[in-house]
């Protein structure tokens, strides 16, 4: 009898181990799931949601010094994008542009893996938060403006070095200039399109990012949605502002023709593709299982806090609703 209770405490204590174990797999520091529910390698849309909502955590805790920064740094990577893309294209030869296309991602997978801050991206992730009233509108807008301002210095630069310092060759340059020709070639109407189908990409990338669990799934997975990008002859809005300030400065074009004939209805576009079509698609298919930054109860904003206000959870706690549900 002895011997048999020593065996159902020793199976008690190894089960209770177990539970222990499952539990520290299945948070991160950050309260996010590290490992799926049902499946431990395969995550369910809502851990998805709640991986996704922890790195729009990190983003709104960041000052903005810091996001202005992290932005620069996307712009100048994705100005590499442009910049590979016409050297290959170049030395391929314009009939084998799908071979100058495979690089076109490049720029992406540095900013991915880097943690960079790219505006494109910020579609999918704080919208997250402000669709929960977790953080404000006027916080998330706030965001976007700092990532986009660190977005497009970082591009100009780009643009400025390609035009001015000779690092294209005079077959990669023609083609360069080719790229932003047919830019401007198209109507606000195409280019508005292609902007949205565009963004959706882009923000899902970021969604299936965060449904990774390891280095190469992630390079693939940007690889192969970035490279639609130019093979399917859509526009992101930082590369199409890096190739319009490389035309400027090349004399090719003016501020005011490549802001408000090309930038602007790409940048529309890319931003109602990455926020309807995926933000809020993805959004409606969870459970809301929020993560805070404690293990309590998710507070959210009034309102008029997340209407006029800039407020993010725990930013002013005493001026919060309620929990929720």
């Amino acid at each position: 009898m002895v011997l048999g209770e020593k065996q159902m405490h020793d199976r008690e204590k190894k089960s209770i181990d177990e539970e222990e174990l499952v539990e520290r797999l299945t948070e991160s520091e950050g309260a996010s799931p590290s490992a799926g529910h049902a499946v431990s390698d395969y995550f369910g849309t809502d851990e998805i949601f709640s991986r996704v909502v922890a790195s729009a955590d990190e983003e709104f805790g960041k000052s903005k010094r810091l996001l202005y920064f992290s932005g620069l740094a996307a712009g100048l990577s994705i100005g590499l994008s442009f910049l590979a893309r016409a050297t290959v294209t170049a030395e391929v030869g314009p009939e084998s542009a799908l071979i100058g296309n495979l690089i076109y991602p490049i720029g992406f997978m540095l900013i991915v893996l880097g943690r960079y801050q790219l505006f494109t991206e910020n579609t999918l992730t704080p919208v997250t938060l402000v669709l929960t009233r977790v953080a404000s509108v006027p916080m998330l807008l706030s965001n976007w403006a700092t990532v986009l301002a660190g977005n497009l210095t970082g591009a100009l630069i780009m643009g400025l070095v390609m035009a001015t310092s000779g690092v294209l060759g005079t077959e990669a340059a023609e083609v360069a200039v080719g790229f932003g020709e047919h830019g401007l070639e198209l109507g606000w109407s195409t280019l508005f399109v292609k902007g949205i189908i565009a963004g959706w990409i882009v923000a899902s990338m970021v969604w299936l990012v965060h449904a990774a669990q390891d280095t190469i799934s992630r390079i693939f997975i940007v690889f192969l949605l970035m490279f639609l990008i130019p093979s399917a002859d859509l526009f992101h809005c930082i590369i199409g502002a890096c190739e319009m300030f490389y035309m400027m400065f090349e004399g090719l074009t003016t501020f005011s023709e490549g802001t408000f004939s090309f930038f602007l209805p790409v940048l529309l576009g890319n931003t109602l593709g990455g926020v309807t079509l995926v933000a809020i698609l993805n959004f409606a298919q969870t459970q809301e299982h929020l993560i805070a930054r404690t293990k309590g109860d998710i507070v959210r904003l009034t309102w008029r806090q997340w209407l006029t206000g800039f407020y993010t959870y725990g930013s002013d706690k005493k001026d919060v609703e309620g929990t929720a549900t």
